[in-house]
């Protein structure tokens, strides 16, 4: 699963390096380092392919009579790009999703478990500072989940 924090820099070709435990990640876990990247509103989001189609499995239950649905199909679609990191373990963000998220040089990758997220640091310090304001109401909204959990693994 991936997790964690990692700080790095784009290079001039709008390059960054995945760090060698996600590089060990897809490796191992998924037999493929074929990633998905689209954008989100706030950060760039990269999937496994596996996991990518999955997603795609779900997507395609929307209705194409839900407006919201198709909007969100252009927006979360419409930049999604294959990419496949170079023999040094570096992916070339596109531009289009560069600018998306107003990086031209520092960005944090931030491990979600089934995939990873690309900040714009500034960004990230502003979410993280919201969520900590709210911490204990996000607990609460999520913490019938992390019962599910522990009742069913008793």
């Amino acid at each position: 699963m991936f997790r964690g924090k990692f700080k790095h820099s784009l290079d001039e070709k709008g390059r960054i390096s995945l760090p060698s435990k996600f590089r060990e990640i897809l490796r191992v876990k998924y037999g493929s380092e074929v990633l998905v990247v689209t954008n989100l509103p706030e950060c760039l989001v990269v999937y496994p392919i596996v996991e990518w189609k999955k997603i795609e499995e779900a997507l395609l239950k929307i209705p194409f009579s839900a407006k919201a649905g198709r909007d969100f199909l252009r927006y979360f679609l419409g930049s999604a790009e294959e990419i496949e990191p170079d023999k040094q373990g570096r992916l070339l963000l596109p531009q289009s999703l560069r600018s998306e998220i107003e990086v031209d040089r520092e960005v944090i990758l931030l491990g979600m478990l089934n995939y990873f997220e690309i900040w714009n640091p500034r960004r990230l310090e502003e979410r993280f500072n919201d969520i900590k304001a709210s911490f204990e109401e996000i607990l609460g909204a999520i913490n019938p989940y992390l019962e599910e959990g522990r009742t069913a693994a008793s």
